[in-house]
């Protein structure tokens, strides 16, 4: 297994470390042709404090990278951002950017996602390794089987281990690190998505277009759980769909489905019987739904099947 130690600032780990129940964070960096390639879902990211503070005091599980707009990131993340408000999101930006950022600019920033995130009290923080050079700006990789990276494995997984019993349950991405002692890679058991990163994963999946209509105005644009999040009790990209904010309304109202045999939309005839309206929405009866390329991230068709049986009508 591979690690990533990533610098990060006092105030992003102490609004994080303030707050309960973080599932998710976004680790963002605020260039807009900021890349990273240094581990793979399920690998390991640690936060390690700027200098002079120079101690590991937390982290979390890679899920995914992209470039967002600032808007999106604020909207699908929100406080998960490590800031409590987008002017403030904004402002530092600004500061990392050194230049100044209107109220209305909307540049993309750079999005390292984070699932089942952990942060640890004072007494429980790892000084940085010895090879870790203060002036190091985003951070530095180690392998977690043999030498430096070996030593820090061995750290954090005794604080794993002392997570709270939420992130020590079975098929979590914690409990396979921490039976994995840091060898070997970490994909059978990927981290539970929380979520603004589903969010993120199914817009980018879906190509940033409406799988129903082919819009491509992004603030109209929804990640739309097609079983209930209240039935599934768990984030997936599989029971997600792309869909203009209209359509979404109208999906879970139960006006729209997908047939779960060919993938074709259906419209209610409820639309124009309570409506006497829908002209725009029965064009799109029999149209084929527009699938991610990625066939892993298709719609599962248990899911299709619970909503055209259950909620549809």
């Amino acid at each position: 297994m591979r690690i990533f130690v990533g610098v990060t600032d006092k105030d992003w780990f102490h609004l994080h470390a303030s707050r309960t129940n973080v599932d998710e964070v976004n680790f963002w960096r605020p260039s807009p042709t900021a890349t990273f390639k240094a581990l793979d879902p399920g690998e390991l990211l640690l936060f390690k404090l700027h200098a002079p503070d120079n101690f590991i005091v937390g982290g979390g599980f890679f899920t995914k990278f992209l470039q967002l707009p600032i808007n999106l990131a604020w909207d699908a993340f929100r406080e998960s951002n490590g800031v409590r408000s987008l002017p403030e999101m904004r402002q530092r930006i600004a500061k990392y950017r050194s230049e100044p950022m209107g109220p209305t600019e909307n540049p993309n920033i750079g999005c390292i996602m984070l699932a089942e995130p952990f942060f640890w009290p004072k007494e429980q923080w790892i000084p940085s390794p010895a090879d870790f050079k203060l002036n190091t700006v985003q951070g530095k990789g180690y392998e977690a089987e043999a030498g430096t990276g070996r030593e820090l494995w061995v750290e954090v997984e005794q604080r794993l281990k002392l997570q709270p019993a939420a992130q020590l349950q079975d098929e979590t991405a914690t409990v396979a690190a921490i039976e994995s002692h840091g060898f070997g890679k970490p994909q059978i058991v990927l981290p539970r998505l929380g979520q603004g990163s589903v969010r993120i994963v199914v817009t980018d999946a879906y190509e940033r277009r409406c799988a129903l209509t082919g819009e491509r105005t992004l603030p109209v644009l929804d990640a739309a759980h097609i079983k209930p999040y209240s039935v599934l009790q768990r984030h997936e990209v599989s029971n997600g769909i792309l869909m203009r904010s209209d359509i979404h309304r109208l999906f879970d109202e139960g006006y729209i489905t997908i047939d779960p045999a060919d993938r074709k939309i259906l419209v209610s005839p409820r639309i124009r019987e309570e409506f006497d309206n829908g002209k725009e929405y029965y064009r799109l009866h029999g149209s084929p739904l527009r699938l991610p390329l990625n066939s892993a991230y298709h719609p599962q068709i248990d899911n299709l099947e619970y909503h055209a049986y259950n909620i549809f009508r």
